[in-house]
């Protein structure tokens, strides 16, 4: 499912260099959830942002849901990134003006689908986290832990092989956040679906099926 091999990101500027991962090498198999630990500025977003190619490393090779990743063109990366992956963040990301079922509805709009098609898939996504009776909401109408249901639902949508989740229970309550750990672990069993989580939550962590842990921009035992 998911190779990395030698990975290395280093930011430069005109007077220091940083190096944030230095020989990452990491392989997740199809269907496995596993979490992501570590202190704060250790490069466990990073990680994370690298896997789902929102950034690109310095050196080094990935491998996504069978293909490996050799051009970093925009046009190529976003077709990866729609078809292939999932984003959860700490942060909602929902876009206040629009609707649920069309904030949930978004990522669709860059495949060729029809509107019937894009709206049946969104609801049946937001069936999967529990939010049916609220597609006509508008974000402030919802709890926090509403709104990151309705961003799960988003990321799921387009039924990616791969889920990333950054912290997805961070903004939230003991109570809250054991419903969307619920929901990702169902996705998990039920659907099959491949699970990065970076987490600082110990107990969350103790929930998925391994924990890989980052320290000073390598992984440690």
């Amino acid at each position: 499912m998911l190779h990395l091999t030698n990975i290395k990101k280093t930011y430069q500027t005109d007077k220091i260099e940083t190096t944030a991962l230095s020989n990452i090498n990491l392989s997740i198999d199809k269907g496995e959830f596993i979490s992501v630990m570590g202190p704060s500025g250790c490069g466990k977003s990073t990680l994370l942002n690298i896997i789902g190619l929102l950034d690109q490393p310095t050196q080094g090779q990935i491998e996504v849901a069978g293909q490996q990743i050799t051009s970093y063109k925009d046009k190529d990366i976003t077709k990866i990134r729609n078809e292939k992956i999932g984003f959860i963040f700490q942060s909602f990301h929902l876009i206040p003006d629009l609707r649920v079922i069309d904030n949930v509805e978004l990522p669709l709009l860059y495949r060729k689908v029809s509107s019937k098609v894009r709206r049946q898939m969104a609801l049946d996504a937001l069936d999967k986290v529990g939010l049916s009776a609220r597609t006509m909401h508008y974000p402030n109408q919802l709890s926090g832990g509403q709104q990151q249901r309705v961003a799960v639902a988003r990321a799921i949508v387009g039924e990616p092989s791969l889920l990333l989740a950054d912290e997805p229970t961070g903004n939230l309550d003991s109570h809250m956040g054991d419903e969307i750990m619920n929901i990702l672990e169902s996705l998990h069993k039920k659907h099959g679906t491949t699970i990065v989580m970076v987490t600082h939550d110990e107990a969350m962590a103790n929930r998925t099926q391994r924990i890989v842990r980052v320290f000073d921009g390598q992984l440690v035992d």
